[in-house]
């Protein structure tokens, strides 16, 4: 089949690679239907992230299963099903406590020996735990499926960045960040009942996204002149809840002073860079408690589901350029050249 890998910076290929097959009884294999490149991938394409020559890539797909294992009960031949980023068990202490990032036997898609979402199939371990199924009719309808797709990373990513900052109804939020995340961040927040929205971010096609995604505000200063003017708009104070979505030094330190005090901030950008930029003197005077990381999104696309397949949210507006798997190498030029938000492979 053919699968997207990775050779060195900026040296993507689409090359022919082995069949998935099943080789646990846990196993099943999915045939993907769209995927995507995410902005975490662009730090292995930068050569800021390591990665082996030929090595695979892709953590966002959904499809159809064509193949399942012996123990596979709940998943058949013919399924439709959006898998998480990571794979996991479902039966260990975190996987019950619902933090599925952590699961003792759970991985990455991409890493090391195991097949990549930017490909033509998939093998998926634990599938009866990983997978979540979908309607069938979905598979027909393009445009409900690309919303679909982001249940695998952006929307539970952005919702678990509105639950850690505490959004909830009448709150003020505010979102740094305006990649698919941070307006994944802006619908979570809208979702959850946030009265007041502010979205920092620089770049027009993006900021008209978190506007139609809910946003009330756009601040696109950067830096001390974004502080000044989130506590302009809100009267000196700051914002409830700050969703931090990029993961830089100065990402992170702008969150920091434009909290309320008493607020909290739900960090989900991928840490890169010097470091976090977090003053532990500030949020120790402010009571600013600090909240995130690795989105557990398996265990958020059961409650996500049922909106984005009666509309009541549809996050697919994240996808602005759509390309084939042969393609793939241009999908990644363009993100990386910040002239495409987020990339949408169809096979």
């Amino acid at each position: 089949m053919r699968a997207t890998t990775i050779h060195a910076p900026f040296d993507m290929r689409v090359q022919n690679v082995p069949d998935p097959v099943v080789r646990e009884p846990t196993d099943a294999v999915v045939r993907v239907l769209p995927a995507c490149i995410c902005g975490s991938d662009l730090w292995a394409y930068r050569g800021e992230a390591a990665r082996q020559p030929g090595q695979r890539i892709g953590h966002e797909f959904l499809g159809i299963v064509e193949e399942a294992g012996s123990e596979v009960s709940d998943m058949k031949r013919g399924d439709l099903v959006v898998a998480p980023f990571m794979w996991s068990d479902g039966v260990c202490d975190y996987c019950r406590e619902g933090l599925t990032t952590s699961c003792e036997h759970g991985g990455f898609w991409g890493s090391v020996g195991s097949d990549g979402g930017q490909g033509e199939a998939v093998r998926v371990p634990f599938a009866d735990a990983t997978l979540v199924r979908l309607p069938k009719d979905a598979a027909s309808d393009d445009h409900l499926l690309s919303a679909l797709l982001t249940l695998s990373d952006v929307l539970g990513t952005g919702h678990h960045a509105a639950l850690g900052a505490g959004v909830r109804p009448g709150a003020t939020v505010a979102v740094v960040g305006d990649g698919a995340v941070g307006l994944c961040g802006v619908l979570a927040a809208k979702r959850l009942g946030a009265e007041r929205i502010i979205a920092l971010g620089r770049h027009q096609v993006r900021t008209d996204i978190a506007r139609r995604f809910g946003a009330t505000d756009v601040v696109a200063e950067r830096g001390d002149a974004a502080v000044e003017t989130v506590r302009d708009l809100t009267g000196g104070q700051g914002a409830h809840a700050v969703i931090e979505a990029v993961g830089t030094e100065q990402s992170m330190r702008t969150a920091v002073n434009i909290t309320r005090d008493g607020g909290a901030i739900g960090f989900v950008g991928v840490p890169h860079g010097s470091g976090t930029g977090v003053d532990l003197g500030v949020m120790f005077d402010g009571n600013i408690a600090l909240r995130g990381g690795v989105a557990p999104v398996r265990t958020y696309i059961p409650e996500l589901v049922p909106d984005v397949l009666n509309g009541t949210i549809d996050p697919s507006p994240v996808f602005d350029l759509t390309v084939g798997l042969e393609e793939v190498p241009a999908g990644y030029k363009a993100m990386d050249e910040r002239t495409a938000l987020k990339v949408l492979v169809t096979g």
